[in-house]
């Protein structure tokens, strides 16, 4: 089975994206076929500053690596550098009706949220996921909750393309993280955890032990004493409780009995801190030790730009004749 997913270079990772995607992602390349993107061409929907986006780029591959993505076990590559993706893209264009793309609820937020900036990128930003998950011919598409509605439209579009033009792609299925797949906020319990929010609100995976406690032993909690799961009551604890679950491998009724002699949250977040400190620490450390081997680095990306070609420009090919372009 070919899997494939990616991720935008904007922000550091959080605990959210590594156990709602990334510790999915090195689980995954142990099982099937994988290749895992960094989508630098979404990201220019919105405004980017050209030398930052650069150093991004590059950051967020290190970061892949750094979870424990390696490049003897999947493809990792860059999104901009296999051309393929926005061929495709613009044909998928041709054949996706307006009103599909308009009712996508991720166009309607983000058109809200940035006002000043509402592009066509904006828009056909799903045509493009499209894209390269169809380019791939892959069979399983790790993603969130939120990115579910894009995955149906790429099905859509898949479909609409086979039936009209001749069998081309297959149909992707998706898989959801089955736990940890919406980590909250950590000041405000009720809204998803999101690196674009005040850093108070989420952990950084490579944070230093420091802000880690301090971040944690700040986090909202609810009114009472009790350390108990129970989201629609207390937001806050049920929160902090399955982060705990996630990094300890506990089950959360286990945490319930280990804590139930409490006299408050203190203790308990104390301990989620040292958890959270021990269990980040090999991560942290081989990022900074990928920081000094660009060269490394640079290579991983240059043969993952081979490995990903090699599909993506049989596909395309593949297309252009059905559709009858020369």
């Amino acid at each position: 089975m070919r899997v494939l997913s990616g991720i935008q270079p904007t922000g550091e990772m959080h605990i959210g994206n590594y156990l709602g995607a990334a510790k999915q992602w090195v689980e995954i390349q142990e099982k099937h076929e994988s290749l895992f993107m960094v989508a630098d061409l979404h990201a220019l929907t919105v405004s980017q500053n050209p030398k930052n986006l650069r150093k991004a780029i590059l950051n967020k591959v290190i970061e892949l690596l750094s979870v424990g993505l390696t490049p003897e076990k999947c493809t990792i590559f860059i999104q901009s550098h296999v051309k393929e993706h926005a061929e495709l893209a613009w044909i998928f264009n041709t054949i996706t009706p307006l009103a599909d793309l308009q009712r996508m609820t991720q166009y309607k937020e983000k058109s809200k949220k940035h006002k000043k900036n509402i592009n066509a990128g904006l828009l056909t930003y799903p045509v493009l996921m499209a894209a390269d998950i169809l380019l791939y011919q892959t069979d399983i598409v790790p993603v969130g909750k939120d990115q579910q509605q894009h995955v149906e439209l790429t099905r859509d579009i898949a479909r609409r393309f086979n039936l009209n033009f001749g069998t081309a792609f297959k149909i992707p299925k998706t898989i959801l993280a089955k736990s940890g797949a919406k980590i909250m906020s950590l000041q405000d319990p009720k809204k998803k955890m999101s690196k674009s929010d005040n850093p108070k609100t989420y952990i950084g995976l490579f944070e230093e032990p420091k802000m880690i406690r301090k971040k944690i032993m700040a986090a909202v909690t609810d009114r009472g004493k009790q350390i108990i799961y129970n989201p629609q009551k207390k937001p806050g604890i049920s929160n902090l409780l399955t982060i705990y679950s996630l990094f300890s491998g506990k089950t959360i009724k286990s945490l319930e009995k280990d804590f139930q002699h409490e006299k408050g949250y203190a203790g308990f977040k104390k301990s989620l801190a040292e958890l959270l400190i021990s269990s980040l620490e090999p991560l942290r450390r081989k990022r900074k030790e990928l920081l000094k081997r660009e060269v490394y680095v640079r290579e991983v990306l240059k043969q993952g730009k081979k490995k990903a070609e090699l599909i993506a420009k049989s596909t395309t090919q593949d297309v252009k004749e059905k559709m009858g372009l020369i």
